[in-house]
């Protein structure tokens, strides 16, 4: 899971431009991080531009997923992800990025402003910690957790049935214990069977 862009834009009447951008291109070859960071800002700029004023959406280009949120106000984020990054956390991001940037950044210079204008720094802290969604976003450390749970709780009930298929071979097999206690045994297998997993 990688994010390799956030930016933040401005959806104009009849243009959209670029406000502040932060971008993580190390997982590409020296060579290409320019095209690459050209290519990320025009598919932002694009996907803005043609999105409507209040709308979230998510597009996919190649093995990328681009996550849009255009606001009422015409502020617009949009973060670039590979398609295993989860949707709700690039949303959340997103919406707390924006909210953010409207504080800091009077609204008048929005229309106008550029990268080189507008004083807002968080955009490259937001990126780096947002790399790894389980330590960024609580949900997610919440829903990873209650899987590894899982899939204890999973392998320890198959343990314990196992040992229970195991134990019922060495009662039907024993001849020490007499016929009473083999049905004892069986009563009480049947009336704890209510507690299996399927």
């Amino acid at each position: 899971m990688r994010l390799y862009s956030l930016s933040i834009l401005y959806k104009g009447d009849y243009k959209v431009h670029l406000l502040k951008s932060a971008y993580d291109l190390s997982s590409f070859s020296f060579f290409q991080r320019s095209s690459v960071q050209e290519f990320m800002t025009f598919t932002s700029q694009l996907i803005v531009e043609r999105s409507q004023k209040g709308s979230r959406s998510s597009v996919k280009e190649q093995e990328y997923l681009c996550h849009v949120y255009v606001r009422n106000d015409c502020l617009a984020g949009v973060v670039i992800a590979d398609t295993e990054y989860p949707q709700r956390v690039c949303f959340t991001l997103l919406e707390k990025v924006l909210e953010e940037f409207s504080t800091q950044v009077d609204r008048i210079d929005w229309p106008s402003g550029s990268p080189s204008t507008i004083q807002y720094d968080a955009l490259e802290s937001y990126l780096s910690k947002y790399q790894n969604p389980r330590d960024a976003d609580p949900m997610s450390k919440v829903q990873a957790e209650l899987d590894e749970t899982k899939i204890i709780l999973h392998n320890t009930m198959e343990s314990l049935l196992q040992r229970g298929e195991k134990l019922d071979d060495l009662v039907s097999k024993s001849e020490v214990l007499g016929t009473q206690s083999k049905a004892f045994y069986k009563t009480a297998r049947k009336q704890n069977s209510c507690c299996e997993i399927m």
